[in-house]
């Protein structure tokens, strides 16, 4: 199993941005606008659509929301194994670090995977602020 680890800042306070990654059902909007363009929930599931057209049906997982955790997996594809986390702490210069783990079985699924977590990190970037370089 592959793990695939990104650790980022934005601008967006942490109440904010945990605000915008909890809301399961408005990621579209609230969190990696242009990157995923449609949620819909069912109960525990949430059914993603990605800007390319892929579209995968998520099992969230857990919620933490005294440390800022959420835990969802990918559950539609048979020949693929994911389980991922986000968790949003204070940035160490204000506004937020967001670390995205994400676990992913076959190794040989991770380069795909990694791709649309880079394109994901950009989004929310782009839509809760990316700070400027020193």
């Amino acid at each position: 199993m592959a793990t695939i680890h990104r650790e980022f800042q934005v601008d967006a306070d942490v109440d904010a941005c945990w605000s915008a990654l909890c809301d399961v059902g408005a990621i579209h909007e609230r969190l990696a606008r242009g990157f995923v363009v449609h949620t819909a929930l069912e109960g525990d599931h949430r059914t993603v659509t990605f800007a390319g057209g892929t579209v995968v049906r998520e099992l969230l997982i857990a919620r933490d929301d005294a440390r800022r955790r959420l835990a969802y997996a990918v559950v539609d594809r048979p020949d693929v194994r994911h389980h991922a986390s986000f968790q949003v702490c204070p940035g160490d210069l204000g506004g937020s670090r967001i670390v995205w783990i994400t676990d992913v079985s076959p190794d040989a699924a991770a380069p795909a995977f990694a791709g649309m977590i880079d394109t994901g990190v950009a989004a929310i970037r782009r839509t809760l602020g990316a700070p400027r370089e020193a």
